[in-house]
């Protein structure tokens, strides 16, 4: 894995978490520098993920990775941030 595929993830988790809390209807509780954090990481971990599976260079395939997992990471962080526990007794 190269500085570039390092630095491409970076924006590719980036620019996901930005835009991630779009997918998400309503009012999110969750600041916007946390979703981009999210996103990136994300997206690191799909970089990896697709390294370690024999992606080798800047492929449609790793970006596609990168970008799924970057998607989830966000929506599960908004979707799950800021709701309350129901105490079922």
């Amino acid at each position: 894995m190269t500085v570039a595929g390092i630095a491409a993830a970076l924006a590719v988790g980036l620019a996901v978490g930005a835009l991630g809390r779009l997918v998400v209807p309503g009012r999110s509780s969750v600041p916007l520098w946390l979703t981009m954090t999210i996103g990136a990481v994300a997206a690191l971990l799909g970089a990896i993920s697709a390294w370690l599976a024999g992606v080798r260079g800047f492929s449609l395939l790793g970006l596609v990775v990168q970008a799924g997992l970057a998607a989830v990471g966000v929506v599960i962080v908004v979707a799950t941030a800021g709701k309350e526990r129901s105490d079922s007794r």
